[in-house]
């Protein structure tokens, strides 16, 4: 079988959308999957929707990638985009093209820093994973190259400014779509601390300031990547071999802050796609944490209580489905500033992102680290209820007696806290003194744990016992929990 290419496509016949040759006008930090099967996905449709015209250099960020894997593909992989849309199965397949090659900078750095000399590079899009935007202050100017991503992109702009310097408009539009707060922000603290540290001089630090834009951005995509068990039998059927096939769901979002004049630079709108472009993406950012993230950790510790172990069960049982509805519809979206039918589209699309029927999403994964967890995703929409009607979340107060319930173990082991289900051991993940804590409580009385656990100002930076009515209906909940089980609990509250 030929390996996939555009010899082998012209070969076959192939009539889908292809741009051989193009300007490289982007230059990515990250080859994985989840950039290949979301930024390079977008531009593609960007280049056969309103002739952006333009392909994207991928950048190798550590040692080991899969560059020469891109580069014998010619860039080529094929994306499929797969789950559920207005109701409807949808199985998506598209060869994109947006990729020119891929550069390793720890075999030919020159090359990586020779794209700075191309006047048509404009965008610089980067997933570095949320450990990439730091500043390392071992990082040397002379490192071939530096070993931070901060600290390598320092030394791009460097390169930019030695050649393009004078001229205006030479400088980057600066796409971060790392998982942290502020990623563009954070991106462009830590170039300016190099230049500081690296005494690159006072013009340099005025260029990058001045003729770049840092935009923090929202992504949200589930990407699944490389298809392992069917890997074989698509290609098969594709009638080519590609190492490189990606996979993700249908639902994809992007929301980049910066200045208005980037609507034409970047016409992601005239293209019909959902990117948005704005002055802050942080309401996005919130309907998104609060809504999609928040309802995942409402509900999942309770439904695997009841018996559950991945989402798209829990969505066709009407008892957990109807628990997950009340609380998003009747308990987060009246928190929140976006205007409500955004939000209920929103949260249309999230109960079919959870009805996917190719992604079997793991309880027990979605449970992980659910003390801070609840902090960042239920606690603020839990007060944003309190300080807006004056009385307790039912379904959101219940969230928190299945958290203490699932986190009530048996015994402590090295890496987990064991807790049973029914008459199976489940393994509990969390920081080391969370453990700790639920295992010293584990014989308390329901009424005692719950108020240890809604005092302990180190879980969530204060005492929520202060919020009037919540310790009593936390406690009511984890009785009945306790004596029937969650599934009774999810039934009362709706």
């Amino acid at each position: 079988m030929k390996k996939l290419c555009y010899k082998t496509l012209k070969e076959q016949g192939y009539d889908g959308y292809l741009l051989e040759d193009a300007p490289e006008r982007v230059l990515q930090f990250g080859e994985g999957n989840f950039l290949r099967a979301f930024v390079d996905y977008w531009f593609d449709l960007l280049n056969e929707r309103v002739g952006f015209n333009g392909k994207v250099v991928l950048c190798q960020p550590i040692g080991s990638g899969m560059a020469d894997m891109i580069n014998e593909q010619e860039g080529l992989y094929t994306l499929f985009l797969r789950g559920f849309e207005d109701g409807k199965k949808v199985n998506d397949k598209r060869v994109i093209s947006s990729v020119s090659r891929c550069l390793n900078p720890y075999e030919n750095y020159q090359a990586v820093l020779d794209c700075a000399k191309n006047p048509d590079l404009r965008y610089i899009t980067c997933n570095t994973t949320e450990a990439g935007i730091v500043y390392d202050p071992s990082c040397k100017f002379e490192d071939v190259p530096a070993s931070s991503y901060p600290g390598k992109l320092t030394q791009f702009l460097y390169e930019r400014f030695k050649n393009f310097g004078t001229e205006k408009g030479k400088g980057f539009v600066i796409l971060s779509c790392e998982l942290i707060d502020d990623n563009g922000k954070e991106l462009e603290k830590c170039v300016l601390s190099y230049i500081d540290q690296w005494d690159l001089g006072d013009e340099f630090k005025t260029w990058v300031k001045e003729e770049n834009i840092f935009c923090s951005t929202l992504v949200d995509r589930i990407v699944t990547g490389y298809p392992r068990n069917e890997a074989k039998q698509i290609c098969e059927e594709l009638g080519y071999e590609d190492n490189l096939i990606d996979t993700g769901e249908v639902f994809g979002f992007w929301v980049i802050e910066g200045p208005d004049s980037l609507k034409e630079e970047l016409p992601f709108e005239k293209a019909g796609l959902p990117v948005i472009i704005c002055k802050d993406h942080k309401p996005y950012k919130q309907r998104k944490v609060r809504i999609l993230n928040g309802a995942h950790t409402s509900f999942v510790l309770g439904a695997y209580l009841a018996g559950q172990d991945i989402v798209r069960d829990c969505m066709n049982d009407d008892v957990i489905s109807g628990f997950m509805n009340k609380t998003i519809y009747d308990e987060i979206i009246p928190t929140l500033t976006l205007p409500e039918e955004e939000l209920k589209e929103f949260a249309a699309a999230v109960k079919e992102r959870f009805n996917n029927p190719f992604v079997d999403h793991a309880l027990l994964a979605i449970s992980l680290n659910s003390t801070s967890k609840w902090k960042a995703r239920v606690m603020p929409s839990l007060k944003g209820y309190v300080d807006k009607f004056g009385k307790i979340p039912t379904c959101i107060s219940a969230s928190l007696a299945f958290y203490i319930q699932f986190y009530t173990g048996k015994r402590l082991e090295e890496n987990a806290l064991i807790g049973v289900r029914k008459d199976n051991e489940y393994e509990i993940k969390d920081d080391r003194y969370v453990l700790e804590f639920f295992d010293a409580h584990k014989d308390d009385s329901a009424a005692d744990i719950a108020k240890a656990v809604l005092s302990n100002t180190d879980f969530w930076g204060e005492d929520l016992t202060q919020i009037t009515g919540l310790l009593d209906d936390v406690t009511k909940d984890l009785i009945t929990a306790r004596e029937k089980g969650t599934y009774e609990v999810m039934k009362e509250c709706l």
